[in-house]
């Protein structure tokens, strides 16, 4: 097999392997699965983001667990293959890419795992690394009427791509991100081990996994945490004109006991102006919806702030009794009174809200465009300064996409995972969600997300990249903070020789070649 891989990487081109020597490096590997020629034009040379384009040797399309350990075990043979597993592609800076290396389409696993289970009277759903959440979702709901606690806002992603990163959304201010409502993984380790692992087995790969950027394992299972699903859910936005009583309101109900708050909260900035994309109508829920701007005081800024908020119940929930509810939690609230909008959808639906957009998104091109996005964890002491000048001044006339805000609780995390964060109990997660044409018009928003990371560093803020891209080890010791040596130690322990996710551009591969 060495001699093989070898030839091939020294006497063809990544973009153009030939037939023969895909057939010669799939028998080699011995795959149950398939592989194909790889190429910067393939959908393993490219993402979301469309910022970045690499060549791939290859891209694997494995039957299972042990295919996967196989090409790590053959990568580890030589003293240069990395291996990278790219989930549904969603990525924005080519952190699923593996220039000359393989590329591990985790789709195909996708349907290898779905397993309900009862521990202890409490329901969990084991389910493939390279699962869809719409799909965990429309079958939990579908046959067990269950659901996952957390979730993120766009669910075409993969189980194992979100635990890679932490998984947010408007849930997780009561029950955490994705990464805390899982109890036991399945990692394929950059060693090539198979290994199952959880709070209590094989403790430093589950917490080490769970954030870990793809650098210590791919995911291929994960046991997660399920509750019963409700049926429909009120949905609801208002509009605030001042930043500090929108946070203040937003934090108000993300602290407030489970029963005394809403099921989701979430919230984004708009313009103050009637651009479709960035402006007042893109506030309504409904096209039915209107948004009057005469109710807007004259002393508004630039920029507005909606909140955005659900309230789940039962289809045998009277009206009268959902309405009351509503009403006891929105008038301790400072909103705009005549600025409110809100709607019933089914429980599915309102977790599959973004899919409307994709659609949208696709049928007028704009989906397939470059994302030049950009998230940011911020803490509660930098967010008021964050306002003032990032969105009231440099993002005034909006993105051309969402630019999402609201309140997470740091207690809903555990430490142990790697994701980083911003000190104190209360940040934020700031998302400018951009869909652009291709152009200069891409090159001058990355060059704007690069202003807004070194204005946060020039006045101090703290904050911590969310999904982060750094190009340089100094960057990410950093990011990682005092918790460095210790993802350094895990890297250590589980990939030694640097194989994995070699496009987080986080560690270089070493030339030791595996005996």
């Amino acid at each position: 097999m060495i001699a093989c891989l070898g030839r091939i990487v020294q006497d063809t081109d990544a973009d153009s392997i030939p037939d023969d020597d895909v057939s010669t490096l799939s028998e080699s590997l011995d795959l149950q699965g398939t592989i194909e020629s790889g190429g910067i034009t393939g959908v393993a040379g490219k993402d979301f983001g469309g910022l970045y384009s690499v060549k791939p040797l290859a891209l694997i399309k494995p039957s299972g667990t042990e295919d996967i350990a196989r090409v790590i075990n053959a990568a580890s043979r030589t003293s240069h293959l990395t291996v990278a597993a790219r989930g549904n592609g969603h990525s924005i800076n080519g952190q699923a890419m593996a220039d000359s290396g393989f590329v591990i389409d985790m789709r195909s696993t996708e349907e290898n795992h779905f397993k309900p289970l009862t521990i202890d009277g409490s329901h969990y759903i084991d389910v493939s690394g390279g699962a869809l959440w719409e799909d965990v979702l429309k079958r939990c709901v579908s046959v067990f009427r269950l659901a996952p606690r957390s979730w993120t806002d766009y669910l075409s992603l993969t189980v194992g791509g979100t635990l890679s990163n932490a998984g947010v959304s408007g849930q997780a201010f009561r029950f955490g991100p994705q990464t805390s409502n899982v109890t036991e993984l399945e990692v394929v380790t950059g060693k090539g081990e198979i290994t199952v692992c959880s709070e209590t087995q094989n403790s430093e790969l589950f917490f080490g996994a769970l954030g870990g950027l793809g650098q210590l394992g791919i995911i291929t299972r994960a046991r997660v945490k399920l509750q019963p699903a409700p049926d429909m859910v009120r949905w609801i936005r208002v509009v605030y004109t001042e930043f500090e009583e929108f946070t203040r309101d937003a934090e108000f109900l993300v602290t407030q006991e489970e029963g005394e708050s809403f099921d989701y909260v979430e919230g984004f900035v708009f313009s103050n102006s009637d651009d479709p994309i960035n402006g007042w109508p893109s506030v309504p829920l409904d096209p039915d919806h209107e948004f009057n701007p005469a109710y807007i005081p004259q002393t508004a800024g630039s920029v507005l702030y909606c909140l955005e908020v659900a309230l789940h119940y039962r289809n045998s929930d009277r009206p009268s009794t959902v309405n009351t509810a509503v009403s006891r939690l929105l008038e301790r609230l400072g909103f705009i009174q005549r600025l409110k909008f809100q709607l019933n959808v089914s429980y599915v639906e309102f977790l599959l809200r973004v899919k409307q957009v994709e659609e949208h998104a696709k049928a007028n091109g704009n989906w397939d465009s470059p994302h030049p996005w950009l998230n940011i964890f911020i803490s509660k002491s930098s967010i008021v300064d964050f306002d003032r000048t990032v969105f009231r001044k440099m993002l005034k006339d909006g993105v051309g996409g969402p630019m999402l805000i609201y309140p997470l609780l740091r207690s809903k995390w555990d430490s142990r995972t790697s994701v980083v964060l911003p000190e104190g109990e209360i940040f934020y997660i700031v998302a400018l969600l951009r869909f652009v044409p291709k152009g200069p018009t891409v090159e001058k928003l990355v060059a704007q997300n690069h202003e807004i990371i070194k204005w946060c560093n020039k006045e101090g803020l703290d904050f911590k990249l969310y999904l982060p891209h750094y190009q340089s080890k100094e960057d990410w010791k950093r990011h990682f903070g005092d918790q460095w040596t210790r993802f350094v130690e895990r890297k250590t322990s589980f990939d030694p020789m640097a194989i994995l996710a070699p496009g987080q551009k986080i560690f270089k591969r070493t030339h030791i070649i595996k005996p």
